[in-house]
């Protein structure tokens, strides 16, 4: 039963992804029919992470009371309904930029609160010793859908036109979501009161001395600033780069950039994992690994980022982007394990509100971006501002980042700290 969980989760996150990278694949031919500017783009497409930044802290905070897989389940059938149903707002709307925007803002919302169900789900119902294994198999679903969306969907852009893509991809979630409910729940109905949400399950009571002490920790400000670097450069290069090949591009196969990339970084991914435990394993300095696996995320990464500001042929361009997101897979063994070393009691609510700050953040960044390219023409300026918030990222968890833990008082564990 255990793997059949396991893998109906990590479909779930691979479906995910599916609907959540369908707009940026489908950007430019919709840009293209309604006669949208750069900025508008980057309106529409940055409008998803507005909302996804609002559900973080509440998703986790209803999953705890009435159960991970309830919130999942409905969910996944509401942002897949909303997904099927993009093309017909888009063409019955006067004014497709404002339903569009709406739409992403919705969607933002709703899958929002994925991950924390997912983090509350395996905590409530997974034993300790096989949480690591269930997590990292479902996470790799986002590179997963990723992978799908662009080979699948640029297939069908090609041949069936973009509202194929939004079609497939929102019916497909919209089955997972039944399947689930109905063999997995057994057909219980996911219904959540306003009873259920007031008297749930055990949760973990922080008082607002205790989140003002840990927020003015040195190194909990350095994980929250890397992290929003890493999500907000992140979530720009996923919105953007198809309209980056197709700018400069134009005769490039959209399966090969929409794939190539996501392709590398499923093995990147976990080869950080196994090469991060490795060395810890071996003895070296666990603050020392987790700032060296954010060196290659945020400062290698960057290299190959800035590679992209030249003259370059189509097929330097993809060896360039893959080794971007490739490197970029690096975090999930820095910034975002780092969290866990220093608040292991609150780390999932910290880690809500780190992806909170990182969600704004591309907000700003996604639609800025946009702004850049209408305004000076060219892509080096995206790609320098992203250059450049990585390192600003990176210079922060370099200078500040620890691995003992903060969240409790110094005085009652003075002998459990870890050396750095």
């Amino acid at each position: 039963m255990a793997r059949v969980w396991t893998g109906v989760l990590l479909l779930g996150t691979c479906l995910l992804y599916c609907a959540r990278v369908a707009m940026p694949i489908c950007a430019v031919s919709m840009a293209e029919q309604f006669k949208w500017s750069k900025r508008e783009s980057g309106m529409v497409l940055g409008s998803f992470f507005w909302g996804y930044c609002f559900t973080q802290v509440f998703g986790g905070y209803v999953s705890d009371r009435v159960g991970g897989e309830k919130v999942l389940v409905l969910s996944a059938a509401a942002w897949g309904s909303m997904t099927a149903f993009t093309p017909i707002l888009a063409h019955f709307c006067s004014q497709p930029i404002f339903s569009m925007t709406l739409a992403r803002f919705l969607m933002g919302l709703l899958q929002g609160v994925h991950y924390p169900s997912l983090a509350s789900l395996c905590s409530q119902k997974v034993v300790e010793s096989d949480r690591g294994f269930l997590m990292s198999t479902v996470a790799s679903g986002s590179y997963l859908g990723t992978l799908v969306i662009g080979g699948a969907g640029s297939l069908m852009l090609d041949l069936y036109g973009w509202q194929s893509v939004f079609y497939v991809s929102g019916l497909l979630s919209v089955l997972w979501a039944y399947c689930m409910w109905k063999y997995l729940l057994k057909g219980e109905g996911p219904i959540i009161t306003l009873e259920s949400l007031g008297s749930g399950g055990s949760h973990s009571k922080l008082s607002k001395r205790h989140w003002l002490r840990l927020l003015r920790q040195p190194a909990v400000c350095a994980v929250i600033v890397a992290h929003l670097c890493t999500a907000s450069t992140f979530f720009t290069l996923l919105s953007w780069l198809p309209t980056f090949f197709k700018d400069t591009f134009p005769d490039a196969k959209g399966w090969v950039f929409n794939v190539v990339p996501w392709l590398v970084s499923i093995p990147s991914s976990l080869f950080s994992g196994f090469l991060s435990d490795h060395l810890i394993g071996q003895g070296y300095d666990t603050a020392s690994v987790r700032k060296m696996m954010q060196f290659f995320s945020m400062g290698v990464s960057s290299v190959f980022t800035l590679l992209l500001c030249g003259n370059t042929t189509f097929a330097w361009a993809v060896a360039f982007v893959s080794a971007t997101m490739g490197f970029t897979t690096f975090s999930h063994s820095g910034v975002s394990v780092n969290v866990q070393d220093l608040a292991p009691s609150c780390a999932g609510a910290l880690f809500g509100v780190m992806n909170t700050c990182g969600a704004f953040s591309g907000v700003l960044m996604v639609y800025f971006s946009g702004y850049l390219i209408e305004t000076t023409g060219s892509w080096t300026s995206v790609f320098a501002l992203i250059t450049t918030v990585n390192l600003l990222g990176l210079c922060t968890f370099l200078a500040f980042a620890e691995a003992r833990r903060v969240d409790i008082d110094p005085s009652k564990v003075r002998h459990a700290n870890i050396h750095i």
